[in-house]
C-alpha cells in the first residue's frame, strides 16, 4: 500500500483531477464513487436530500397530495408515497322533535407507513334518518380505513332514553381516538342543538314560525355531525351527516 501525504492536488492541465479506470479514491477507508457524492443543489430550493439505500436525490418535503372520501371506495397509493395521515369520522345520528338532537360520529386519526401497501378499502358511514317527536332517530353508520382505524356512529335521538339526545360515537385504532358531541335533550328555549363532530357543527335550528327550517337546511352541516332537532313535536328532526375520510399523502 502506498501512502501519499500532500496538502493540495492540482491537475497537470485544466481544472479537473481525474482518477484513471481501475483505481479508487479512499477516504478514511471508504471508497468514494459517484453514488457517494451529494447531487448538485442548484435549483433544489426547499428540498431535502433522501436516499433509497443505493442512490441519493433531492425531493420535496411535506404532504404532496390528498384523497378525500365522502362515500365508500378504495384508496390507492400514488407512486413514491411512503406515509399517510388518515383522519375520519363516523356518521351522525338522526334528530327528533322537541329539541332532541342526534349524537355525532366519533373521530380517529393515524399516521401509517404504506411503503408495502398498494390499496386500502374505505367505508364511509351514512347519516341516520330524522324523525318526529316521541320516535327514535336512526343511528348513523360507522366509517373505516381498512383494518387500520375506524370511527363509530352517533346514536339517534331517543335511542338510549326517551326525551334524551343521541349518544356520540368514538374512534378506535388511531393514534388519536375521540368521542363526537352528544345530542341535546327535550327542551324549547335554551337553543337546542345536536352533537358537533371533529369537523364542525350541525344544522341551524328555528322557531316554530320557521316551520321545517332545520330540515330545509340540513345539508349545511359538517361531516359526522348529529341531526339537529325540531323545535316542536309537529316537525321532524334532521338526518345525521354522513362521515368522511381524509388521507394526507407524504413522500
Amino acid at each position: 500500500m502506498s501512502i501519499l501525504r500532500v496538502n493540495e492536488i492540482r491537475p497537470v492541465s485544466g481544472n479537473t483531477v481525474s482518477i484513471p479506470s481501475g483505481y479508487n479514491l479512499s477516504l478514511a477507508g471508504i471508497i468514494l464513487s459517484a453514488s457517494s457524492m451529494m447531487p448538485n443543489p442548484a435549483g433544489q430550493t426547499g428540498k431535502i436530500l433522501v436516499s433509497d439505500g443505493t442512490n441519493t436525490a433531492w425531493q420535496s418535503v411535506g404532504p404532496t397530495s390528498m384523497q378525500v372520501f365522502t362515500s365508500g371506495g378504495t384508496w390507492t397509493r400514488p407512486p413514491n408515497i411512503r406515509r399517510i395521515l388518515v383522519r375520519l369520522v363516523g356518521a351522525g345520528g338522526g334528530g327528533s322533535g322537541h329539541g332532541e338532537g342526534g349524537g355525532a360520529g366519533g373521530y380517529a386519526e393515524k399516521i401509517i407507513d404504506v411503503a408495502s401497501v398498494s390499496s386500502v378499502s374505505v367505508q364511509v358511514g351514512t347519516g341516520g334518518g330524522g324523525t318526529f317527536y316521541a320516535n327514535a332517530g336512526q343511528t348513523g353508520g360507522a366509517t373505516s380505513f381498512g383494518s387500520f382505524l375506524s370511527a363509530g356512529p352517533g346514536g339517534g335521538a331517543n335511542t338510549t332514553n326517551q326525551h334524551c339526545g343521541g349518544l356520540p360515537g368514538i374512534g378506535s385504532g388511531g393514534d388519536i381516538n375521540h368521542y363526537g358531541g352528544g345530542g341535546s335533550g327535550h327542551e324549547y328555549y335554551s337553543g337546542p342543538v345536536s352533537g358537533g363532530s371533529f369537523f364542525g357543527g350541525a344544522a341551524a335550528t328555528g322557531h316554530p314560525n320557521g316551520g321545517s327550517f332545520a330540515v330545509n337546511h340540513q345539508t349545511r352541516v359538517a361531516p359526522g355531525s348529529g341531526g339537529s332537532p325540531a323545535y316542536a313535536g309537529s316537525y321532524a328532526g334532521c338526518r345525521g351527516a354522513n362521515g368522511i375520510v381524509v388521507v394526507w399523502e407524504f413522500r
